[in-house]
């Protein structure tokens, strides 16, 4: 098969780690919390305490200064797992990286070294009642008044919102203006009028915390703005969205390779009419052509993380990894069910949970449709 060249043995060592770390503190918990409807704090503080969060960060703000790849190894063992419920991703790869690039000293100081630890958990609001990809329709507004803003309004699909310490929410400092009147604000959720709403009841993702927000006069001091000024959202949003994209390409595609494996391991030892199911060529057919397409995406995918460390991965390039991917990710697991026939529907076999949980892969972090848009906008 294809090696990953992108990886080295420092990096195999991480990914050995992180895959123990998991199989010893997440899996065995992972259904409990499926019922709680969110992990427990304490997994965040034991992966702070090994360098599981923020990887990437600089040593001055708690991280370990590593590249990309180390958080791609990550988010690829929790995917590769099932353990969807983890949150890190976004903590660590999304979040930071707004306040790392954005952010002014103070903000680094007081929050990416909490971060990094486990201190506090964070989120971004972007998506509301109303707007979903669209994010120039974001209604919640923060008017400025002397040295804070007014935040108002209400978010919604909101991951690690139950948990949330901080967030980082996409609001309207100027509503007569479009994209131009978007900035981001750093909210912390301790404030007075700053509501969480019940812990969404989804398909999949049954232990990911996934919140309505809302916000009712809440002050935000002026110094929590992202970025030197009003009315830069919008452009920092669309700067950080590749870097999304991949990631949603990574876990797709480590998920994917999972329910292969576990597909394989399954019909070799099932047995139907008298003979293990991957006797049957339509098996054997279906096996290697889900091989063929997982390897050539993992190319792919491992060709746009070589470009996102050479700070090359373009907006249109990333839109074509997630909606690809992604789209894969739900063939595969569809196919997979199918193949373990009534116990592939069966919510204690992973290959179940799987299926639920690949489905939002294809509407997050922009729809698949707009994904597609993108693309089309580039030729």
């Amino acid at each position: 098969m294809i090696p990953r060249t992108l990886f080295d043995a420092d990096l195999d060592g991480f990914r050995d780690s992180v895959r123990k770390f998991l199989e010893q503190e997440a899996a065995p918990y992972h259904e409990q919390w499926e019922k709680d409807g969110q992990v427990s704090r304490e997994l965040w503080q034991k992966a702070g305490e090994l360098g599981f969060l923020c990887p990437t960060m600089p040593d001055e703000y708690g991280g370990v200064g590593a590249d990309f790849r180390y958080s791609a190894v990550v988010m690829e063992e929790i995917s590769r797992a099932g353990l969807s419920g983890i949150g890190w991703t976004l903590h660590s790869d999304i979040v930071a990286p707004y306040i790392l690039n954005y952010g002014s000293e103070e903000q680094k100081q007081k929050y990416l070294p909490k971060m990094a630890s486990g201190e506090i958990i964070t989120a971004i609001a972007m998506s509301e009642p109303g707007a979903g990809s669209d994010l120039q329709g974001v209604k919640t507004n923060a008017i400025k008044n002397d040295d804070h803003y007014v935040l108002n309004g209400s978010k919604t699909f909101i991951t690690n919102g139950q948990l949330a310490d901080l967030v980082i929410v996409v609001a309207k400092t100027d509503p007569k203006e479009g994209a131009k009147g978007i900035s981001l604000l750093l909210v912390e959720t301790a404030w007075e009028g700053f509501e969480k709403g019940q812990n969404l009841n989804k398909v999949g993702m049954k232990a990911q915390d996934t919140s309505e927000l809302f916000f009712q006069d809440v002050k935000v001091p002026a110094g929590n703005l992202l970025g030197p000024m009003e009315g830069q959202g919008f452009f920092q949003l669309m700067s950080e969205l590749p870097a999304e994209r991949l990631q949603i390409g990574l876990t797709a595609i480590a998920s994917a390779e999972a329910a292969w494996q576990w597909t394989l391991d399954y019909v070799k030892e099932r047995k139907a009419f008298g003979k293990p199911v991957i006797k049957f060529q339509n098996t054997r057919f279906k096996m290697a052509e889900m091989k063929a397409e997982i390897t050539a995406a993992r190319v792919f995918t491992d060709r746009c993380l070589e470009l996102h460390l050479e700070k090359k991965l373009d907006i249109p390039t990333a839109a074509m990894l997630k909606q690809y991917t992604t789209d894969l990710q739900c063939r595969v697991m569809d196919e997979c069910v199918q193949l373990h026939g009534g116990y592939g529907y069966m919510w204690e076999y992973p290959i179940a949970r799987a299926w639920a949980d690949s489905r939002v892969q294809r509407i997050y972090g922009g729809t698949n449709e707009i994904m597609k848009e993108i693309v089309a906008r580039a030729f």
